[in-house]
């Protein structure tokens, strides 16, 4: 299996035995938030489950990374949603990712950028803002990352550096578990929380896949998920529980 690229469930597979992730928390069981994006959505989150936006409810999983930072992430209608939630400062952020169609995955790298379009064909929209009202310091895009390179350790078999270039650019490298040997530069978003705590958002181009992690470089560990299909198709979907220790190997100033 090493040095090929695996479907996402594969992936998943190989990460969840001894996994590094967070346990889920009850802190939010029973609670209903108003949050205030470009227009009011309401989260209510009861056992393992939560409800948005007009849907009904669905499995979701809730961790805290830090004290009062709450990750709410889950799937409804195809559409990967996660919400982060800062019950002390009052700020909120919501990020859907979204996986191309069968159409859309056929179509080649090097087609979409001659059209002018990204090469991925994953989606993330991010938006920012309150709970219960505006938020008074709401989190914001940085670049605070940018220059670290990495090293993330998920498990005792699945070890990852990262090397943030740009705010929309960053390059993954396997060095062991599943995908030992590959790389590749792939879209990201990075998005301040707190101190020396990011939201960190990545869509990539080969096998379509969106990651989301909270790293905290306080306590030197992130937590979050990645979303993609099961299989080399258009239809199955998988969403599992990623977390790792990190560790910072240099920071490299331009």
């Amino acid at each position: 299996m090493n040095g090929s690229f695996i479907p996402v469930g594969a992936l998943g597979a190989e990460f969840s035995p001894e996994g590094d992730f967070l346990d889920a928390t009850s802190d939010l069981d029973g609670q209903t938030f108003t949050l205030h994006f470009d227009a009011p959505t309401t989260l209510r989150i009861a056992e393992g489950r939560a409800a948005w936006g007009g849907h009904g409810a669905a499995d979701a999983r809730v961790t805290s990374i830090r004290s009062g930072v709450y990750l709410v992430d889950g799937v409804a209608g195809g559409v990967s949603t996660s919400f982060v939630l800062d019950l002390d400062t009052g700020a909120a952020t919501r990020v859907e990712g979204r996986l191309p169609d069968a159409e859309a995955r056929r179509e080649s790298a090097y087609t979409r950028i001659r059209r002018g379009a990204e090469p991925t064909g994953v989606t993330a929209r991010i938006v920012h803002g309150g709970i219960g009202g505006p938020a008074a310091a709401p989190h914001a895009p940085t670049a605070a990352l940018v220059g670290l390179r990495n090293t993330y350790t998920y498990s005792p078999s699945e070890v990852y550096e990262h090397i943030y270039l740009t705010p929309e650019l960053y390059t993954w490298h396997c060095l062991s578990g599943a995908e030992a040997g590959l790389a590749d530069t792939d879209r990201c978003h990075h998005v301040a929380l707190r101190d020396r705590l990011s939201l960190f958002v990545w869509r990539e181009k080969v096998v379509p896949t969106l990651g989301l992690v909270l790293i905290d470089l306080g306590s030197m560990r992130t937590d979050g998920k990645i979303f993609g299909h099961a299989g080399f198709d258009s239809e199955s979907l998988v969403n599992f529980p990623v977390g790792a220790r990190a560790e910072i190997l240099n920071a490299t100033e331009h």
